[in-house]
């Protein structure tokens, strides 16, 4: 069972909840008009400064707002073992120090950010590494990217699986009801796509002033073979177009997030080649949010549990599907449901699920991995005795021995499909 302490922060933290989900559900009618732009962070929850330079655990972060008609925003988690030379032992990696060249950019100057923090050299070999989209937890209508919280576990992710995460920070409901949070995971992933082709266009261009289409002149270049905006800004992201790969993507979704990672996989699938470099190669669900007309025995058994419980767990899908969508077959709501669009359960990505014993939404998700496997995708279950939801992510529970045991066991299976060498153990 839970300790004394989990359960009495149980208590208090249902409290809370419940009572925030209820003041939205009064100041945000059904027919409010939504705010386009929505609101990606709340203001009461604490949030973890980004550090573009390496901290002492080795991964350095930035935020970047990467559509303005909306609050969509990405940070990015940067391993310190991107700066290895891809021949250099992995033991040397941690304590390396880039070369000195390495600290003067192409303009001569400090390779720094203006802000300070860390710029890749074009004089130095580095690694390239996967990439992790993560989607936050937060019952649809908190959490953040930026929360101390999944701040903290996206750098612990970032150094275990030896991956660039990029966590989104996805529009909030009520503000923006479904589909905005799918739609920004998409958005997300196409981004990455355009980062990847843009980083492509000024490595081949290589500074030059180049005419193309009978001799009209390439504007939006200069003289360095960047491309850049209106405004004179770089639009490359230049920690991404050094160092990730994004033909090794995964997809990895905590709670309500592991709903929007399975909705992306969907669409990365139906589109296919047209996403191109970026490539879908597994997904992580952690306690997925399901909930479906049909209860199953945990629903039924498990409704009072601990953190978000059943009832909590309704207003909270009351406030993300619009009124007249509210139903919890909906296909956000029930991977399995009988009006599930989009590609065959076959063609999805291999799948991890993680599952914990006293959280009421464990045997949908179960179920949903058994359902991919009886079609032959990888989809093994990773359940964790006398764990609760959120037992890996939720702050008070991000330091004890089985939230680390569970990111060590989701690097262990990722490695799977994000190694050069084939297995896990490659790096």
């Amino acid at each position: 069972m839970p300790s004394v302490a989990v359960k009495l922060y149980s208590v208090f933290f249902k409290l809370l909840l419940k009572h925030r989900l209820q003041n939205l559900i009064s100041v945000s009618p059904d027919h409010a008009l939504p705010d386009p732009f929505g609101v990606s962070t709340r203001s009461d929850e604490s949030v973890a400064a980004a550090n573009p330079s390496f901290s002492d655990d080795g991964v350095a972060t930035k935020d970047i707002h990467i559509d303005p008609m909306t609050s969509l925003t990405v940070r990015i988690f940067l391993p310190e073992s991107a700066l290895s030379s891809p021949t250099e032992p992995r033991s040397d990696r941690r304590h390396s120090a880039p070369a000195p060249e390495s600290r003067r950019n192409s303009y001569g100057s400090e390779n720094l950010e203006p802000y300070g923090g860390y710029a890749p050299s074009p004089k130095r070999s580095s690694r390239k590494l996967p990439v992790m989209l993560q989607f936050h937890g937060g019952g649809w209508v908190s959490g953040s990217s930026d929360s101390a919280a999944n701040d903290f576990f996206c750098r612990r992710i970032a150094k275990v699986c030896d991956v660039i995460v990029l966590a989104v920070g996805y529009r909030l409901a009520p503000e923006n009801r479904y589909p905005a949070a799918f739609e920004d995971g998409v958005k997300v992933l196409h981004w990455l796509g355009k980062q990847a082709n843009l980083a492509d266009c000024c490595k081949s261009l290589g500074g030059n002033n180049r005419r193309v289409n009978g001799g009209v002149e390439l504007k939006k270049m200069n003289v360095q073979g960047h491309i850049v905006d209106a405004f004179g800004a770089s639009m490359v992201e230049p920690w991404l177009a050094a160092h990730a790969d994004p033909s090794r993507c995964v997809l990895l979704g905590v709670s309500c997030g592991g709903n929007i990672a399975d909705y992306v996989a969907r669409k990365a699938v139906e589109a296919g080649k047209l996403l191109e470099p970026v490539k879908v190669v597994a997904q992580v669900l952690m306690y997925p949010f399901f909930i479906g007309n049909n209860p199953t025995q945990s629903e039924i058994k498990l409704a009072n549990s601990y953190f978000y419980d059943k009832p909590v767990s309704v207003l909270a899908w009351k406030l993300f599907l619009p009124e007249k969508e509210f139903d919890f077959d909906h296909p956000a709501a029930n991977p399995l449901a009988h009006n599930r669009s989009g590609p065959p359960l076959k063609l999805m990505p291999p799948t991890l699920t993680v599952v914990a014993e006293h959280d009421w939404m464990r045997d949908r998700a179960i179920a949903y991995a058994e359902e991919l496997r009886k079609v032959n995708v990888d989809s093994p279950v990773l359940e964790y005795k006398d764990a609760v939801h959120e037992f890996a992510t939720l702050d008070m529970l991000l330091k004890t021995p089985q939230a680390q045991a569970c990111a060590e066991d989701i690097a262990i299976w990722v490695k799977k499909y994000i190694s050069l060498r084939g297995h896990e153990f490659s790096y």
